[in-house]
């Protein structure tokens, strides 16, 4: 029974994108299938389509998505956490933008009753990575203060707010001003126009913490905000891959350089951040009894049809978008 997905027919612009027809996948032991009906768009997807970030091992090598949001329709052998109808999402290593998909158990997560599948679709990639770089590589405590690169992106806006969440003072840094008075309302304490030059320049003093997905360009500015034993943490590299190091600073200043990305993890890792974030984080976006609004939200800039995935490429390009750009099946 045949399914339809979105393809990479090869590596270029947006020309490779196509809709097509592919098998509909059977789970395996400790594995369900996901009928899809949102997806979140990366710029790990953006990569992937130019050649420059292939899928990980055991995962569709030709169609993109990281990130789903839909129903539990089918549980294969030993798969007993989920029911049929089951309302889920999760982070995956591809595949995620087609009709279906299989994933293990234990690496779904429910979606809070308050939100859509849209708004759920646009979590797992953002907030699961905000969450692991700012806990387990920056080791953010109550009272730091953090700096957080493009903070207008989907992982800027979750930082921001998982920042907030956890008694951290935050600074964000933008090229377009009227991002960083919208990250204001989310809890920003800092705003910074990247347009105006030097953030180091603009900056009220130094930080803890870098979570930073600009790479090589910002690295020697990174490493002078930072106070003595500070965590710069890079998670991705939009301006580029190389950058000069002052390694005396680094060893006088006793400070740490972490790179992480989430794609690459193997499954009993991604598992364990899955349980962790279920338990710690989940319960935050959740809308209270007297309906007031929920710590922790989604902020998603933009819903688009699947067939309309050329186009979410090029919103993201233009670096325009505010938070998330989310796929949907019609």
């Amino acid at each position: 029974m045949p399914m339809r997905a979105a393809w990479y027919n090869g590596a270029g612009g947006t020309e490779v994108i196509e809709l097509r027809e592919v098998p509909l996948p059977t789970p395996g032991p400790h594995e369900i299938r996901v009928r899809v009906l949102a997806a979140g768009l990366n710029r790990a997807d953006l990569l992937q389509r130019l050649g420059h970030y292939p899928a990980p091992p055991g995962w569709p090598s030709q169609i993109p998505g990281l990130e789903y949001a839909g129903t539990v329709e089918l549980r294969g052998p030993g798969a007993s956490r989920w029911q049929t109808g089951d309302r889920v999402m999760g982070l995956v290593g591809g595949g995620a933008q087609a009709e279906a998909l299989v994933v293990r158990e234990d690496e779904a997560m429910p979606i809070p009753r308050a939100l859509s599948y849209t708004d759920a679709a646009a979590i797992p990639e953002a907030f699961l990575t905000a969450w692991d770089a700012l806990v387990h590589r920056a080791r953010i405590s109550s009272g730091d203060r953090v700096l957080i690169h493009a903070v207008g992106s989907g992982v800027g806006t979750a930082a921001v707010q998982l920042a907030r969440f956890l008694g951290a003072r935050t600074v964000g840094t933008s090229r377009t001003a009227a991002k960083l008075d919208r990250l204001m309302a989310l809890g920003l304490d800092e705003a910074i126009d990247a347009s105006l030059g030097s953030f180091t320049a603009q900056l009220s003093g130094p930080v803890h913490a870098v979570i930073d997905c600009l790479g090589g360009p910002a690295l020697k500015e990174n490493l002078t905000a930072l106070l003595p034993r500070g965590r710069l943490v890079l998670i991705g590299t939009l301006l580029g891959g190389r950058g000069e190091v002052d390694i005396g600073l680094v060893l006088r200043q006793r400070l740490e350089i972490i790179g992480t990305v989430m794609r690459s993890r193997g499954q009993a890792e991604r598992a364990t951040l899955v349980r962790e974030f279920i338990q710690e984080v989940l319960p935050a976006f959740a809308i209270s009894p007297a309906g007031t609004d929920a710590t922790l939200r989604p902020v998603v800039d933009t819903v688009l049809p699947m067939t309309e995935l050329a186009r979410a490429h090029q919103l993201m390009e233009g670096n325009a978008t505010f938070g998330k750009v989310v796929l949907t099946w019609t």
